[in-house]
């Protein structure tokens, strides 16, 4: 006894893929992820295919079937939706985060893939020769997309992600079903049903797998979430010790305005207010690139490259013991903020793929172990190189600090990027809808101004755009000078 006739079930079957379609649409834009939006067209195409007989299928019909409408629409239909699928996997899995190489590698071959299926349209509907569509697709698309999905599966095996057990076993029941349906099948609505019930469970493992990243997604928001309020409350004990260390330290001010002149005392409350307030700010930003950085480490652990994990941590161990040696010290050497700032550059440029060239060029007449300045004054304007001039720029991308005794008792130092320029970077600020503001340079400069105070010169601070000779910005130069004395 039949518990459901041929024609019922495919009238399920079509009723299922545009539930999913539909449903996948809506989701879209409810979570703004293209990954939805794919497998939306991917499974509306499988829908609008039709499998009623098997001898009907392009694999019977391909060299024999002249008809517009089978080449003009069944074959492109067949080979839009087997690429859409390569789009929506690669998106789900994130290969253009874990595995970019290989992601640009497919994006080139997606591309060429439409360009060939419009071109071949093109021909066929302007001459009605139709040979071009049908050898594209059998002796250029049908060999190699298998292939491309074989590798993507093994780079997908390889990545440590619960969605490759989705994706792959998803897939390769799809391939066993269908096989099994076009070779091994007694009749045309055996191999139809068949087929139809390899699709089900394939895409019922893609939605399964679309849960598992949306999962995945809440709970890193969750986490996100937890460390930022940590965060927060952290933020606040500080400003409530700095605030009670400022009101000790105004007591102790004025006890000593009691005994020496006003005047004095104007001066020391200013000196100690600065010092406070450049701690409590510089102690606020810490926390804020300590995160960043064992984020990147956390990518390089992720991604199984123990060497460069081990390599930057180091690295990343040695700044930190730096950075809070330099904030108990009121001066450091500028031997040490160049080993230190050597350190931050080579940490900043995990988050860069390290694909930032820069280079620290130090006059060799210049005793740099005797030279005193203040800890991390250069620090503000190397991230704002990095993350306003640089980040933004495609091609190389360079940074180099000059270092010069110029015989006249200062020392000179350029900071050269090669980045997009102020007025640019200012435009794309203007443009963002959370604008965040940087005190970073203004705090540095009133700790040059204090620290240069008691010198016989001033120190100086430019800024210069630099300009290609068409106009284009082509980098900016900040150009500092200390006195030695």
């Amino acid at each position: 006894m039949k518990l459901i006739n041929f024609e019922d079930f495919t009238l399920l079957f079509s009723g299922f893929l545009l539930t999913l379609s539909v449903y996948h649409f809506l989701l879209y834009f409810q979570h703004k992820d293209r990954v939805y939006l794919y497998y939306s067209l991917y499974t509306f195409l499988i829908f609008t295919s039709s499998y009623p007989v098997i001898e009907t299928t392009i694999s019977k019909d391909l060299f024999s079937n002249f008809d517009p409408h089978f080449n003009l629409i069944i074959i492109p239909r067949e080979w839009v939706y087997n690429t859409l699928y390569l789009i929506f996997a690669k998106t789900l899995v994130e290969f253009p985060k874990y595995k970019p190489k290989w992601n640009r590698i497919l994006d080139i071959s997606i591309a060429i893939y439409f360009i060939v299926l419009i071109i071949s349209m093109v021909i066929g509907y302007l001459t009605g020769n139709f040979t071009p569509i049908r050898i594209t697709y059998t002796y250029f698309f049908s060999p190699t997309i298998p292939i491309l999905a074989l590798v993507s599966f093994y780079y997908l095996y390889k990545m440590d992600t619960v969605l490759k057990y989705y994706i792959i076993t998803g897939s390769f029941v799809y391939m066993i079903m269908a096989e099994t349906a076009f070779y091994l099948t007694p009749d045309a609505h055996t191999a139809t049903v068949i087929f139809y019930i390899g699709v089900i469970i394939e895409n019922i493992l893609f939605s399964l797998a679309l849960g598992a990243k949306q999962k995945t997604i809440l709970e890193e928001k969750n986490i996100s979430q937890k460390k930022l309020i940590k965060q927060l409350k952290e933020n606040e004990l500080l400003k409530k010790e700095s605030h009670e260390q400022l009101e000790k330290n105004v007591v102790i001010l004025s006890k000593i305005a009691e005994d020496e002149k006003l005047e004095k005392v104007k001066i020391n409350y200013e000196k100690e207010l600065t010092e406070l307030k450049m701690t409590s700010l510089r102690n606020q930003m810490n926390p804020h690139f300590i995160f960043n950085s064992l984020n990147s480490i956390k990518l390089y652990i992720i991604n199984n490259e123990k060497e460069n994990a081990v390599y930057y941590l180091n690295k990343f161990s040695k700044l930190i013991r730096k950075i809070l040696s330099t904030t108990r010290e009121k001066e450091i050497t500028l031997a040490e903020e160049i080993e230190t700032m050597e350190l931050y550059l080579k940490i900043e440029n995990i988050r860069f793929n390290n694909e930032i060239e820069f280079t620290f060029d130090i006059d060799k007449t210049l005793n740099v172990n005797t030279i005193k300045v203040p800890g991390l004054f250069l620090q503000p304007f190397l991230e704002n190189a990095l993350w306003h001039g640089l980040s933004l720029k495609k091609g190389q991308k360079k940074l180099t600090v000059n270092i010069k005794n110029d015989k006249s008792n200062y020392v000179n130092i350029r900071l050269t990027d090669n980045g997009i320029g102020r007025e640019r970077s200012d435009q794309i600020n203007k443009q963002k809808m959370l604008k965040k503001n940087s005190i970073g340079i203004k705090l540095t400069q009133e700790r040059l101004k204090n620290f240069f105070k008691d010198y016989q010169q001033r120190y100086s601070l430019d800024f210069k755009d630099l300009y290609e000779e068409d106009g284009e910005a082509k980098g900016t130069e900040v150009i500092l000078k200390l006195p030695l004395k």
